[in-house]
């Protein structure tokens, strides 16, 4: 008798958090594709440079490091929007699972004059929500092929990020990059 009461109890519980819960839910808050787009305060925003630290023989030496993304694909967002996004890829987008192609020009402090202090990397990564979807943690990996006063080499990269991925931390290993393999990032980013 308490076993069928049981039954019934979850039968019903079950039936309410499977069809009628999901259409109130969905319902009250329509799926909608973002309104935004490039703007002057965008752009802006986009110039606020991270601060990055090199290593050399001589210790640690300062560089700053920008970012572009001109494509990205995320699987973490809901399957009625869009996965693909163009330069512009709102936080979430990015923190709750996504793939991404993207441009890094770098200034190093490795060098005397500040026409031979730029690196230009491009390459391929990837993002994985690890707490709330990516919103309070998320990690990537990497891997890019970069350009410096001609020297070329492939770079490694890993790092973790908080508060929907406004801040992180990346560590890049450049093997080939004699006496400075090692680029120690505190990445700002915004959107």
């Amino acid at each position: 008798m308490i076993f069928s009461r049981i039954i019934t109890v979850f039968c019903l519980l079950f039936f309410f958090v499977t069809i009628i819960y999901p259409q109130q839910k969905t319902d009250l808050y329509p799926v909608t594709e973002p309104d935004i787009y490039p703007s002057l305060m965008w752009a802006a925003v986009q110039l606020i440079p991270s601060p990055e630290w090199v290593t050399s023989t001589d210790g640690l030496k300062f560089g700053i490091r920008w970012q572009v993304t001109p494509l990205l694909y995320s699987f973490g967002i809901n399957k009625k929007l869009s996965p693909w996004r163009y330069l512009i890829a709102e936080p979430f987008v990015r923190q709750s699972g996504s793939i991404e192609l993207f441009f890094s020009p770098e200034y190093l402090n490795i060098k005397d004059k500040f026409k031979d202090m730029w690196l230009f990397r491009g390459g391929a990564r990837v993002y994985i929500p690890l707490w709330q979807r990516g919103e309070y943690m998320s990690a990537s990996l990497s891997a890019s092929y970069y350009n410096f006063n001609g020297i070329n080499g492939i770079s490694y990269e890993g790092g973790i990020y908080l508060f929907a991925g406004i801040l992180g931390f990346q560590t890049t290993y450049s093997p080939s990059f004699t006496n400075s393999e090692w680029i120690f990032t505190i990445r700002l980013r915004y959107f």
